[in-house]
C-alpha cells in the first residue's frame, strides 16, 4: 500500500469531473478487502482508501480474492486516516442498524443506495464511500462525522451484511455514477417490425373464425391478445413462430372440418 497522498487524485469511471473513493474503517480481513477491491473494479471504481488496515501481501487472501483487481486497486490501496477523508470528501457512511426517527441523529436521516444515486447524480463534488468494519460497522463518533448515510434495505430480522457484500450491492446500486456503459447492450432486444405483428393478428382472427363462433367472445379475444402482445414487446423470432403456430392450428381445424363435411355427405349420399 502507497502512503497517505493527495485526496484529489485517480479520477474514476466516466466522471473526469468528479472522483468517487471508498474507504474501508479497520477491515479485520485481508479476503474481505480483495472482496471490496473486486467490487470496485467491477463497477467502475480504481482508488480504495484503508483506515488502520491489518497487513497484507502479494501471496494474502486479499489478492486471492481480488480477480483482476489485484493489478491496480489492491497495488494503490492508500492508507489514510478517516479525519483527511472527512477533510477532502463528501462523505457517505453505511450502517444496517438505523435511527427510527428525527429524534436520532447520529443515524437518521437515511437514503437508500438507490436514493442516495438519484441524488448525486447531478451534484459534482468528490464523494467517499465510508464501510465500517465486519463485526460492528461505523461506531457513532465516526458516523458523527459523516456527511450522509445509506443503508440496504433488507429482512428487518437480520439486517446485518457482510461488509464485502454491503459494499458490492451498494457499488451496484450506485453503478450509474461511475460507469457510462456496461458489457450488456443498450436494449434487450428489437421488437418486431409492426407489419409482423399486424400479420399475427390477422392469423389469430382467421383462427378464431374457426374456433369461436360467438361473435363477442371473438371480439373480445382480438382486443385482449392485442393488449397482450402490446405489452410483451415481442421480437421478430417470437412473431413469427407465433403466426406459424396459429397458422398451423387453423389449417389443422379447415382439414377437421373438410373431412367431417366430406363424411356427412357420404353418408347422405347412402
Amino acid at each position: 500500500m502507497s502512503g497517505a497522498g493527495d485526496a484529489a487524485d485517480g479520477a474514476s469511471g466516466g466522471h473526469a469531473d468528479r472522483e468517487f473513493v471508498v474507504v474501508v474503517v479497520e477491515p479485520e480481513t485481508p479476503g474481505n478487502i480483495g472482496t471490496i477491491a473486486r467490487a470496485m473494479k467491477n463497477f467502475g471504481l480504481t482508488d480504495l482508501k484503508l483506515v488502520d488496515p491489518p497487513e497484507f501481501g502479494r501471496d494474502s487472501e486479499a489478492y486471492g480474492f481480488a480477480g483482476h483487481a489485484r493489478e491496480d486497486v489492491l497495488p494503490n490501496a492508500e492508507e489514510v486516516t478517516l479525519a483527511e477523508v472527512v477533510e477532502n470528501y463528501h462523505t457517505v457512511g453505511t450502517t444496517a442498524i438505523t435511527g427510527e426517527d428525527a429524534r436520532r441523529h447520529v443515524r437518521f436521516p437515511f437514503k437508500t443506495p438507490t436514493e442516495l444515486r438519484e441524488s448525486l447524480a447531478t451534484v459534482d463534488t468528490d464523494t467517499a464511500l465510508v464501510f465500517g468494519r465486519e463485526g460492528t460497522g461505523l461506531n457513532n463518533e465516526e458516523l458523527e462525522q459523516l456527511d450522509e448515510l445509506i443503508s440496504i434495505p433488507a429482512n428487518p430480522d437480520y439486517p446485518v451484511m457482510n461488509l464485502g457484500q454491503a459494499a458490492t450491492v451498494t457499488l451496484y446500486e450506485l453503478r450509474s455514477l461511475f460507469l457510462d456503459e456496461y458489457q450488456l447492450p443498450d436494449v434487450e432486444h428489437e421488437r418486431a417490425p409492426e407489419s409482423e405483428i399486424e400479420r399475427f393478428y390477422e392469423q389469430f382472427s382467421a383462427f378464431l373464425g374457426h374456433a369461436e363462433s360467438r361473435d363477442h367472445k371473438r371480439t373480445r379475444s382480438e382486443r385482449l391478445i392485442r393488449r397482450l402482445v402490446g405489452r410483451a414487446h415481442p421480437t421478430s423470432k417470437e412473431m413469427t413462430t407465433l403466426t406459424g403456430v396459429f397458422r398451423r392450428a387453423t389449417d389443422l381445424i379447415e382439414r377437421t372440418d373438410a373431412d367431417h363435411s366430406a363424411r356427412e355427405r357420404a353418408d347422405g349420399e347412402r
